[in-house]
């Protein structure tokens, strides 16, 4: 099937275009949208970190409400972000020296400019990963795993999370590779993906997936940032579930089992939201605040000069 075409219009004339993959089901499972090849396998990036946190979860990992979300973000670096992980850390006996993501700065712009303003060198804690691997570290600590080691894709861990995403997406893991903040990347299909985020927001209330699922949806700033249009879908519509992944991909879920995965070719993030609203339109999820979204506006001299969008049929 063709794949979705995301143009970029500038002062009336298409100037760019982008092609995206979708793959959505509804609330049955059954295939409602499907664009482009979507049996090829991807690499969800961070798309997958419920899921890595659901391995950490089955590995005794103690946390719940925002922190468990931040152990599936990809945050901003906000203030509450990094005092969040710097949180967990301290939970398990560990600071910050211990984390194995890369250095970097906050994100988020303000936060940005405040390290900036104070001479504060970029550190691991800033990393919009380091959420993920403080609970990686944490979940080290309960079980008595080695710490220094634990970004190897043969650890305990690395293999805890491997079998929990092999269970969740119903398919073996074709390849591993490594994400860009040096944790084991494992490549799947996006049916695969799809599958796995139904299983968390269909799970019975309690349980170790669906305690995710609800920490993501009660807590979307803690997986994102304030201002993120992840946050804002999931502030938006009660019930889905989000997570965005770099290359632009996106896979959602939401309450009923409706759910879909989004891939833009080139991995163009500007065309990943709007793309990813016309998947929740096209499953009949659509609320108010979706519209600013689902058209980017395109700016020229500091006023809007056009929009990124979905090509229209």
């Amino acid at each position: 099937m063709s794949e979705l075409i995301v143009e970029v219009v500038r002062s009336g004339f298409v100037e760019s275009v982008h092609r995206a993959r979708v793959f959505a089901v509804d609330a049955s499972g059954a295939p409602v949208m499907r664009h482009g090849d979507t049996d090829v396998l991807v690499s969800p990036r961070s798309s997958m970190k419920p899921l890595q946190a659901l391995g950490m979860v089955w590995s005794g990992l103690p946390l719940e409400n925002e922190l468990l979300a931040l152990a599936c973000a990809s945050h901003a670096g906000e203030d509450f972000h990094v005092e969040g992980a710097r949180k967990i850390l301290a939970g398990a006996g560990l600071d910050e020296s211990a984390l194995g993501c890369p250095e970097a700065l906050p994100e988020d712009t303000a936060a940005r400019h405040r390290a900036i303003r104070a001479y504060v060198e970029p550190g691991r804690i800033f990393m919009n990963c380091s959420g993920k691997h403080a609970a990686m570290l944490a979940t080290c600590m309960v079980n008595g795993w080695p710490v220094e080691s634990y970004l190897d894709p043969g650890h305990p861990l690395q293999r805890a999370i491997r079998a929990t995403v092999e269970e969740f997406t119903g398919e073996r893991v074709a390849a591993t590779g490594v994400d860009g903040c040096g944790a084991p990347l494992f490549f799947v299909s996006m049916e695969g993906v799809v599958r796995a985020f139904r299983r968390l927001t269909l799970a019975d209330e309690g349980t170790p997936e669906r305690r995710i699922a609800d920490a993501m949806r009660a807590h979307p700033e803690w997986t994102s940032g304030t201002e993120r249009p992840e946050a804002k879908l999931m502030r938006a519509m009660p019930g889905l579930m989000v997570k965005a992944g770099a290359e632009a991909f996106d896979a959602f879920a939401f309450a009923d089992g409706r759910a879909a995965a989004v891939k833009i070719e080139d991995g163009g993030a500007r065309a990943r939201v709007p793309v990813t609203v016309a998947a929740l339109r096209a499953l009949g999820l659509d609320a108010p605040k979706f519209a600013e979204l689902a058209a980017s506006p395109l700016l020229g001299g500091g006023r809007e000069v056009g929009e990124i969008r979905v090509r229209r049929p």
